[in-house]
């Protein structure tokens, strides 16, 4: 619900108390979640408790100066979203209001309280194309027009969810604004390019399927040993530092969706304006145009309204949801969800709830919850097909997943990235830990892997997770002992587990050809490494001493197939060399 668009009020009533975000109301006639202007200013605001003649607002603007008397005037609709032509290529804060044009607006980066915008421009002309003629019927969610919204992306206009459909009696193809009617129905609906929508409400389905095809990253460590489906849920826990926020922009950056919609949440700002000023600059490698052309960004960052930052997932989401409809898959970053859930608990202890666990409000994991079940692999109810994927990072304080809100999102989500401050100290990165991560949806996405890529897909993945888990497992006797106390097979597998973590699992962001390794590289990548594994056990039952067979020449050449852009050439000849060195041994 924008101010700029929905300036009718249906109550007043006065201002009791403040207490940060938290304003209390009295003789206001108001419904949960209904939008609320407070104070002289128009300060946006939320309904979230009502009790007797005493209404509880959230407000998304900072407060100070705000006092007792002053009006709060209601507006009788929920806090919603503007949907339509626009909303990618666009900057937003965590209510949807365009930040390029509050600036404009402004004459400043410093923001003025109670200003406002509409999420999507009003003004500007569309080419609408239709797709229904006169004498069709439609219902909701059909498709009865097509607008080119970016280079890359075409804006598929649909009948409103909550619209009854019928026989289409006008359509003209042209230039609209959103707001203009571009078909009208023959029960009086009539048709825009906008649509409105509350942003606490999941847009309607008609079946919610299993995912069976994988969210593409180009990381290797998540694409071979630990994938996300397209509708799946993620979580990357992590403590300060040890690589959250750059690896959410490297799957913003090359994850396989046609939409992406990044939300800042309560991130430092010097984060976000990374995110700002790089991705106008990226080009997409799927179609070459700028990355931007498919991506929403919801810049609410730390020094923002603490209210603000409970609702920006919920925007989110729900311009997530609305692409989906679109038949599009569209993958959704939340950065962090620690932040989401600090917001919550502030305004929880400024209601003055019975706290939970840590101080935050017991229904922490139901909020977790209702945000990642939005998440999934939909038929829609226009027939099509979409989905939206779910990233979610999790700050614990000092990197300790047993705190509430990990554990919380541990228990909803399917894949786990659990980011390790030590291997990032060791400038190992992505640092994901390879012994705590998981992924549920692996035996699901087996057949696609297989079919897309190589049969051999799975065995290979168990093969390497083997070798690392038994790596564990000599390193706490390598600490006591010294690796040179180990039986020869043992020291083997420890070199082997070296080159599996330095060449398979490390993967270097800044690099122009290693920032993204597509499916094919990453197995190419693993079934060299098995090839020295096999050759070089092979020589050491011959009797061959495995300091010989670790100096091999063409060994340390493993380390360069990640840089190698026309590699499968490189990989042929390295496996050749491999079994010739190693056989040329016994």
């Amino acid at each position: 619900m924008s101010q700029a668009t929905a300036t009718e009020i249906t109550d007043t009533g006065v201002i009791q108390s403040v207490s940060g975000p938290v304003v209390t109301a009295r003789d206001l006639d108001a419904r949960m979640n209904d939008v609320v202007y407070v104070g002289e200013e128009g300060l946006m605001g939320e309904v979230i408790e009502i009790e007797g003649n005493v209404t509880t607002v959230q407000v998304y603007e900072e407060t100070s100066g705000v006092a007792p008397g002053e009006p709060v005037e209601s507006t009788g609709e929920p806090l919603s979203v503007d949907l339509g032509p626009g909303v990618l290529d666009a900057i937003y804060d965590g209510v949807q209001r365009p930040l390029d044009v509050l600036e404009d607006k402004m004459d400043s980066a410093f923001l003025d309280r109670g200003v406002d915008a509409p999420g999507i421009d009003l003004e500007e002309l569309w080419e609408f194309e239709p797709e229904v003629e006169e004498g069709d019927v439609v219902e909701a969610g059909d498709v009865v027009g097509i607008v080119e919204e970016t280079v890359t992306i075409d804006h598929k206009v649909m009948v409103p969810p909550d619209y009854e459909g019928g026989e289409v009696v006008a359509v003209e193809a042209g230039e609209f604004t959103v707001t203009d009617t571009v078909v009208e129905l023959d029960n009086g609906e009539e048709i825009t390019m906008r649509q409105e929508w509350p942003v606490r409400e999941a847009r309607p389905s008609e079946e919610k399927q299993t995912p069976r095809t994988p969210l593409v990253s180009g990381q290797r460590v998540l694409d071979g040993l630990f994938p996300l489906a397209k509708g799946g849920t993620a979580a990357i826990p992590g403590p300060f530092g040890s690589g959250k926020t750059v690896t959410q922009h490297q799957l913003a950056k090359w994850a396989d969706a046609d939409i992406v919609i990044y939300v800042g949440c309560g991130e430092r700002g010097n984060e976000m304006t990374e995110v700002i000023e790089d991705f106008p600059e990226l080009e997409d490698p799927k179609t070459g145009n700028p990355l931007m052309a498919r991506t929403s960004l919801i810049a609410n960052t730390s020094n923002m309204p603490v209210a603000a930052r409970e609702s920006c997932i919920y925007t989110g989401i729900t311009i997530a949801e609305f692409y989906r409809d679109m038949g599009y898959d569209v993958a959704l970053m939340a950065d962090s969800t620690s932040r989401w859930a600090e917001a919550m608990r502030e305004i929880s202890s400024r209601l003055e709830e019975m706290p939970g666990e840590e101080g935050y409000p017991a229904y922490l994991a139901a909020r977790l919850a209702q945000f990642y079940e939005r998440a999934g692999y939909f038929e829609n109810i226009n027939g099509t097909e979409g989905s939206v994927s779910a990233i979610g990072a999790v700050s614990p304080p000092g990197g300790d997943f047993s705190e509430p809100v990990t554990q919380n999102t541990l228990r909803i989500v399917k894949t786990f990235w659990a980011l390790d401050a030590d291997l990032a100290e060791r400038r190992h990165f992505p640092s994901i830990n390879w012994n705590e991560s998981y992924s549920l949806y692996r035996e699901q996405l087996d057949p696609w892997f297989e079919d897309n890529v190589d049969e051999e897909w799975p065995e290979k993945r168990q093969w390497a997770i083997d070798v690392l888990d038994e790596e564990a497992e000599l390193q706490e006797i390598v600490q006591l002992v010294g690796k040179d106390a180990l039986p020869e097979d043992q020291q083997l597998t420890l070199e082997i587990a070296r080159y599996l973590r330095e060449a398979y699992l490390q993967q270097n962001a800044f690099h122009p050809v290693d920032t993204f390794c597509p499916p094919e590289k990453t197995f190419s990548m693993l079934t060299t490494i098995k090839t020295f594994n096999d050759e070089a056990f092979s020589a050491l039952e011959a009797g061959v001493p495995v300091d010989e067979i670790i100096d091999i020449d063409a060994a340390p050449r493993i380390n360069r197939i990640n840089v190698q852009e026309d590699y499968e050439e490189y990989v042929e000849e390295l496996k050749a060399d491999i079994k010739e060195q190693l056989r040329a041994l016994y």
